[in-house]
């Protein structure tokens, strides 16, 4: 007691001292929990709409299509991007502006649906019917496509380089300006397909056959020996 009566004003200071760091320590205690809820509440939210995405696959509906697109825009809005679609059914849904990049659509039903501007670069859309579907503008850089479905779908200024297109259907499709530079095309259906400005320069497995069948190539532009058989043998095709 004397020490303290003698000390006081010491005493005092080092009192407010450890008051004002025990203070600080409980502020920054605080924020550290305030930061791992919400970090747990974000992932929780995340593995719901993952969740919701799997209860729905498989479903045929419109609720279920719906749904997942909900559940695609929300996980987008936490930069997930990677997003497991296989056997999802999309059709008719709005996913214009939407970033896949690197998801997984195998087998996914997304026929008459927009996906204009859409990032779909390096997914996996094998197998996937996207029948009459709007893919104006749309990203398919380095996308593996073999035996999709583009039946009648528009893919007008679509950018396709490097994308793996082997045996896909373009029947009837819109590709005015699209840039398939450097894809694999063996076996890919061109019947009747619109070809007007596209850029196929360095296409892998393309044949003067497949070409034979389009719609028009109007000034599209190929490797010169392809240039050369098409101008020899369907010149009206690319005109002079």
């Amino acid at each position: 007691m004397s020490y303290y009566l003698s000390e006081f004003h010491d005493f005092f200071g080092q009192v407010l001292a450890e008051a004002h760091g025990m203070l600080f320590d409980i502020a920054v205690i605080g924020m550290l929990i305030f930061w791992l809820n919400k970090n747990g509440e974000i992932r929780q939210r995340i593995r719901t709409y993952r969740d919701e995405i799997d209860d729905f696959r498989l479903w045929e509906s419109e609720e279920a299509a719906f749904r997942t697109v909900g559940n695609i825009k929300r996980l987008n809005r936490h930069n997930i991007h990677e997003i497991n679609l296989v056997n999802c059914h999309l059709a008719r849904t709005n996913l214009n502006y939407v970033n896949l990049s690197g998801s997984n659509l195998n087998s996914a039903d997304i026929s008459n649906a927009f996906l204009i501007e859409t990032n779909l670069e390096n997914t996996r859309l094998n197998q996937t019917n996207m029948e009459n579907s709007n893919l104006n503008q749309a990203s398919l850089k380095g996308a593996y496509a073999s035996g999709a479905n583009f039946k009648d779908a528009y893919l007008i200024k679509a950018q396709l380089e490097n994308a793996f297109l082997i045996k896909t259907n373009f029947k009837n499709a819109f590709l005015m300006e699209a840039n398939l530079r450097n894809c694999y095309l063996t076996g890919a259906n061109f019947e009747n397909a619109s070809l007007y400005k596209a850029d196929l320069r360095g296409a892998k497995g393309l044949t003067i056959d497949q070409l034979t069948q389009a719609k028009t190539l109007y000034l599209a532009q190929f490797d010169d020996e392809i240039l050369s058989q098409i101008r020899t043998n369907m010149p009206e095709l690319v005109g002079k």
